[in-house]
């Protein structure tokens, strides 16, 4: 099977492959969750318009909902600007929360609300404000909530808008879509991570950002000029996507920080959390929306890095871009989407093993906190908190699909009751300021509705999913995948770029990263010479011989994603003690 062929069904339809190839002890589902999960929906369906309520009630046109007091933050201009500076004195909201319910109302089925949101969008919504943004933040939350949902108001199976809407979300995208466009001009096309919407880059403005900040941005602004023909937005996104994986080291490993101006790291130290979690994903999720092979080709080199780099056993720490070495072992809240994306590209061992590591920790405080110290097995002592953060609900809507194994339901449950427990308030869902004493904090996040709702609901119902293409930005916002956006590529490139593996006569098609071959097996390549290919989680032992003479020097093995140990007799090999 073609590997796109198979990453599109993955990601994108979810169903089609039976899940009895991944586990097929747990292939059927348990009789008595077939309605639990039309009551767990429900739940879901209760929380969600608790928080959504509640925010029309007390907050909207603001940007998010304060539950406690039950009042509102103009808080567009304080995502990411943790000292909060230069914040707008006449700036009074987006109504961001709108926004970013709008695909959650359609997954829900509530097809009047999201024409009445749509309507009262395209009548009030304005850009032009003093109000100096952060880049990644309003092109995932704004402007991918925007493309999304028009995408889905003029999809012709199922018009959910009728005639008073006349592609208005998609100018108001493409208005804010070009208030972006001067941070990207910079010496390098890496963009500025702050833009003032109405006047630009701002004198004196930072030129720090980071990894994610200039590598995820593909998505939204490409599903932009598709949908305008201005090839612009793309172009400049796709511009500092290159430019940021030129950056990279000879291990194919990228920091965290960077100068958008010098185009020198600031921060050699990375993982696959927070300040690069999203550059990862986007290599992968553009490759299936785009069909360009490059984006292919950046994600596998990367992922396998990341295996070799900062996997130790299920866990992932961070560590020099240059030398590959750790530097700090830590858990944070940031890195359970991995899980998820692992799905996406076939890798369930790895997924399954890493996924119930964070569901443990879930399970010691009642909820994810932000940063765990692997090494101490403790807390942060400053990051106790968890912001209703959707990444482990993320992951587990992800495993149970290739699964259907229903622990990942009961994962679901726990989560929903523990968020039901925790942070349910009379005016919607609070944050947690303090993971040991469940203190709360007055904010309710937009990607609550976005993301952590709507993951949950598509865990238990799954019937928007069904004959549908999609891919989900990493905001949550369902993206369809349309032929006619795929590059068409030469025959001979593509040919170039895929090893045939002989079975008798016939050759099927397959990728280094489908293959599942451990150890690293040599393969005739079709006429273009002998090539090894590895797996997604397989790292290949020291010696091509397999030869040994301490762990170290052993790999991790591709079919069960397992570390590899070195025997007795001195070869590198999976070995089983009692």
């Amino acid at each position: 099977m073609l590997l796109r062929k198979f990453i599109g069904t993955w990601m994108v339809v979810f169903l089609v492959i039976s899940p009895a190839i991944f586990n097929p002890c747990t292939s059927q589902l348990d009789s008595r969750w077939a309605a639990k999960k039309k009551h767990m929906r429900d739940k879901v369906r209760k929380m969600f318009y608790h928080a959504y309520d509640n925010y029309l009630t007390y907050a909207f046109p603001h940007d998010e909902l304060k539950p406690l007091t039950k009042s509102f933050t103009d808080s567009l201009s304080e995502l990411g600007n943790l000292k909060h500076e230069y914040l707008p004195q006449d700036y009074n909201g987006s109504a961001l929360t709108l926004i970013e319910s709008l695909s959650s109302l359609v997954i829900l089925g509530n097809n009047t609300e999201f024409e009445r949101a749509v309507l009262w969008l395209s009548e009030n919504l304005t850009f032009d404000v003093d109000a100096r943004i952060n880049l990644f933040e309003g092109n995932i939350r704004v402007l991918g909530g925007l493309v999304s949902a028009h995408m889905l108001a003029t999809d012709s199976t199922n018009r959910l808008v009728h005639g008073a809407y006349k592609n208005q979300l998609l100018m108001l995208a493409e208005d804010l879509g070009k208030r972006f466009l001067p941070a990207f001009n910079t010496p390098t096309g890496l963009p500025y991570a702050w833009i003032n919407l109405k006047y630009g880059v701002m004198v004196n403005e930072t030129t720090e950002t980071s990894t994610s900040g200039c590598g995820s941005l593909i998505l939204e602004m490409g599903a932009l000029s598709r949908l305008t023909g201005d090839p612009t937005y793309e172009s400049a996104a796709l511009r500092a996507l290159r430019r940021l994986w030129s950056m990279r080291s000879s291990l194919n490993l990228l920091g965290t920080t960077l100068d958008v101006v010098t185009g020198e790291w600031i921060e050699y130290s990375s993982g696959i959390g927070a300040g690069v979690d999203s550059f990862y994903e986007y290599l992968l999720k553009a490759h299936v929306l785009f069909g360009n092979e490059e984006f292919w080709r950046m994600f596998q080199s990367a992922y396998l890095a990341v295996q070799k780099h900062f996997r130790h056993g299920p866990w992932y720490h961070e560590a020099d871009m240059k030398t590959g070495k750790a530097t700090y072992w830590q858990l944070t809240s940031l890195q359970a989407f991995w899980p998820g994306l692992q799905v996406l590209v076939g890798d369930i061992a790895a997924a399954n093993s890493s996924h119930r590591e964070f569901f443990h920790v879930w399970e010691r405080f009642g909820v994810l906190p932000e940063r765990y110290l692997l090494d101490h097995q403790m807390l942060h002592p400053t990051e106790k908190y968890y912001p209703l953060r959707p990444e482990l609900a993320e992951s587990t809507f992800y495993l149970y699909q290739a699964t259907k194994d229903s622990w990942y339901l009961e994962v679901g449950e726990s989560i929903v009751d523990s968020l039901n427990l925790y942070t349910k308030v009379e005016g919607g869902y609070a944050s947690i300021r303090d993971v040991t004493t469940m203190e709360l904090e007055d904010h309710q996040h937009s990607f609550f509705l976005a993301e952590t709702c709507k993951y949950l609901y598509l865990l238990f119902d799954d019937s928007f999913l069904v004959g549908q293409n999609f891919i989900f930005t990493t905001e949550g916002h369902p993206l369809p995948v349309l032929s006619d956006w795929h590059e068409r590529l030469p025959h001979t490139y593509i040919r170039a770029n895929w090893t045939f593996a002989q079975s008798g006569k016939q050759a099927r098609r397959a990728s280094a990263m489908s293959l599942q071959v451990c150890p690293a097996t040599t393969l005739n390549a079709g006429g273009h010479g002998d090539r090894q290919v590895e797996s997604a989680c397989h790292i290949c032992d020291a010696h091509t011989d397999h030869r040994c003479f301490t762990d170290e020097e052993c790999g991790v093995d591709s079919t069960t994603c397992r570390r590899r140990s070195c025997s007795m007799a001195g070869y590198c090999g999976l070995w089983l003690f009692i």
